[in-house]
């Protein structure tokens, strides 16, 4: 059984139609499915997060973080 598990959930991710734990009797549908998951969560999420996956042997993770600032600017595109 090959499993893909998002570490942490966000508000976003809840309302959402994806699901936590899924899993695949087939690599290759787990590993298309976490991609495609990704994708759209780094592309139509609020943006407060980004999202990367990682494989190990049947569970692919997918890794939630903080994106950062790094100019002080909030993202709202007003500061430029």
């Amino acid at each position: 059984m090959n499993t893909i598990i998002l570490d942490k959930e966000c508000g976003c991710f809840k309302k959402s139609e994806f699901e936590n734990n899924m899993n695949f009797e087939s690599k290759d549908d787990a590993l298309m499915q976490a991609q495609i998951m990704v994708n759209h969560m780094n592309s139509e999420f609020c943006q407060k997060h980004e999202f990367s996956l990682n494989e190990n042997g049947a569970e692919f993770n997918i890794s939630r973080s903080d994106k950062s600032a790094s100019s002080g600017c909030c993202g709202g595109g007003h500061c430029s």
